[in-house]
């Protein structure tokens, strides 16, 4: 594959993504308890993501799904890999800036 290198470093980025997002999906728990939260979704479609939750993991699942796709196939486009590249990194964003802001 063309892209060994590529994909192993996405690799490591997606798993420090699910690390991430169950830490910040706990609190989200503990901040709609305190009646905090009241929101639909964490991303919209203008994000590039199929998913609308009010939580993280559903948009690590979304990619990690994508991301076994573009392991298996032989020829990925590269617009492909750039796409998941954008959603990547704004997840990753959107999880540290939740996590600077919710201490």
């Amino acid at each position: 594959m063309p892209y060994t290198k590529v994909i192993q470093q996405l690799k490591e980025n997606l798993q420090v993504a699910y690390r991430q997002a169950i830490d910040c999906d706990i609190r989200l728990d503990e901040l709609r308890k305190a009646g905090h939260g009241k929101f639909v979704a964490i991303f919209t479609e203008e994000h590039g993501f199929s998913q609308s939750s009010n939580r993280f993991l559903p948009y690590v699942q979304e990619l990690a799904t994508e991301f076994e796709t573009i392991q298996e196939s032989v020829h990925t486009a590269p617009e492909t890999i750039e796409a998941f590249v954008k959603k990547l990194a704004i997840l990753l964003q959107t999880l540290q800036a939740f996590k600077q802001q919710s201490k």
